[in-house]
């Protein structure tokens, strides 16, 4: 195996452990990894499909109840997001994308370490949640960075863990198979991504179901202080790479 197809393997293992135990963030780790190889919007066709496809079996293997009047104003905003997102993707630049992919990722990530010391909002209803569901949509159409937004929202809201888990999953799950459907539909899903695709989702199975079981009886605290500090890393890496790519 080439180096560059063992990263895109690593990256799709290590981000396919990390959706299954927290219920989001594929695109967050894996473009952590990809964007070192691969052009941005392969990179986007590949995190969107291993994020979905990691969704699902989520869906199976960590079944929640939810409240759909508090999952739907996500998913019209998502809805509405996603095709911004499609739009945008085409128009971007390597540099530029590290330096995007490396500011949310500086500024997620310790957002979400302090998240418990953080206020948490009641204000703002459904029209918020909605607002939030939208930039949710953006970020999936710009590369499955879907329940970025959206947890930290959640997390701010106070909601409960297995609450949280079931609107983002079901969001994600939403949104996703939307993206994806749009990714085909516009003729970015090309024959160049089948060989990847054939090494990312296998790569994923195993770490994605290994992920779900361990959420399932183990306290995920320390595992996501441990994931986004790596992911602050990773920022930061990739916003020096941008710059110097600008220099």
């Amino acid at each position: 195996m080439s180096h560059s197809l063992a990263i895109v393997a690593l990256g799709a293992a290590t981000a396919g452990f990390v959706q299954g135990l927290s219920g989001f963030a594929f695109g967050l780790v894996a473009m952590s990894f990809w964007a070192w190889v691969i052009d941005p919007q392969l990179a986007a066709v590949l995190a969107v499909t291993g994020a979905f496809t990691g969704q699902v079996i989520a869906a199976f293997s960590v079944r929640r109840t939810f409240d759909r009047g508090a999952l739907a104003p996500f998913l019209v905003g998502g809805l509405a997001g996603i095709p911004i997102g499609v739009l945008l993707l085409p128009h971007l630049d390597v540099a530029l994308f590290r330096a995007l992919l490396g500011t949310l990722l500086v500024v997620w990530c310790p957002l979400m370490l302090r998240a418990k010391d953080l206020p948490r909002i009641a204000a703002g209803g459904r029209l918020t949640d909605a607002a939030v569901g939208l930039c949710g949509g953006v970020l999936s159409g710009f590369g499955g960075f879907t329940g970025t937004l959206p947890t930290l929202w959640c997390t701010l809201r106070g909601y409960e863990r297995d609450t949280q888990r079931a609107i983002i999953q079901n969001f994600n799950l939403a949104m996703l198979g939307v993206t994806l459907a749009s990714y085909v539909a516009t003729g970015f899903v090309t024959r160049e991504a089948l060989p990847l695709l054939a090494v990312v989702l296998p790569s994923m199975l195993v770490p994605t179901f290994i992920g779900t079981r361990l959420y399932l009886g183990i306290s995920e605290a320390t595992f996501r202080r441990l994931v986004l500090l790596l992911l602050t890393a990773s920022g930061l890496t990739l916003l020096g790479s941008a710059l110097a790519g600008w220099g």
